[in-house]
C-alpha cells in the first residue's frame, strides 16, 4: 500500500537505514548495560545496580520506539542479534566484568558517542530528507542519552572523591 506522508521513497528508505543503524546501537548498548546491571560488584553495588537497571528500562523503550519508527516509514526493522551486531557501531563487553567505575565509564563513552551521532542524524533527517518528524523523534532520543550520560558522569565524579 502506498505511503503518502510527504516524504519520497528515497528519503524514507535512507531514514529507515539510518534508524536501523541507531536501533542496532541502542540494542547493543541495552545488552551491555543489562550485563553490567547483572554483574556489578563492589562497595557501591546498590547505587550502580539501580542506576544500570533504570537505564536498561530507558534503553529498552528506545529500542521499541526506534523499531516502530522504521515501520511507520514503511521499512523493515532489524530484529535479530546477528543483524544488531553487524550494524552497530558499539562493541559489547565480553568476558569477565570490569570494576563498577570502569563499567560506568564504558557506558558513558557509548552514550556520548550516540549523542554525537544523533546530532548528525537529526540534522540529516531535517535537512537533506525533509523529515521533521524523525528529526523531532531523534531530538528526544538524544535528550534521553544526555540525561543518562549526565547520571553516569555524576556517579563517576562522586567515586573520584
Amino acid at each position: 500500500m502506498p505511503i503518502e506522508i510527504g516524504l519520497n521513497d528515497k528519503s524514507r528508505e535512507a531514514v529507515g537505514l539510518l534508524l536501523n543503524r541507531l536501533l542496532s546501537d541502542e540494542y547493543v548498548l541495552a545488552a551491555k548495560t543489562r550485563n553490567f546491571h547483572w554483574n556489578v560488584t563492589g562497595p557501591h553495588f546498590r547505587d550502580y545496580h539501580l542506576l544500570f537497571g533504570e537505564q536498561v528500562g530507558t534503553l529498552d523503550g528506545a529500542v521499541d520506539d526506534l523499531a516502530e519508527r522504521v515501520r511507520q516509514l514503511g521499512g523493515r526493522s532489524l530484529g535479530s542479534l546477528r543483524e544488531f551486531a553487524e550494524h552497530s557501531r558499539l562493541t559489547e563487553n565480553l568476558g569477565s566484568a570490569p570494576p563498577a567505575g570502569d563499567m560506568a565509564g564504558l557506558l558513558l563513552h557509548d552514550h556520548e558517542m550516540l549523542i554525537r551521532q544523533l546530532r548528525k542524524d537529526l540534522d540529516l533527517c531535517a535537512g537533506e530528507h525533509g523529515d521533521a518528524g524523525t528529526a523531532d523523534f531523534l531530538t528526544g532520543l538524544m535528550e534521553s542519552h544526555e540525561k543518562m550520560a549526565w547520571m553516569l558522569r555524576a556517579i563517576l565524579e562522586g567515586s573520584a572523591a
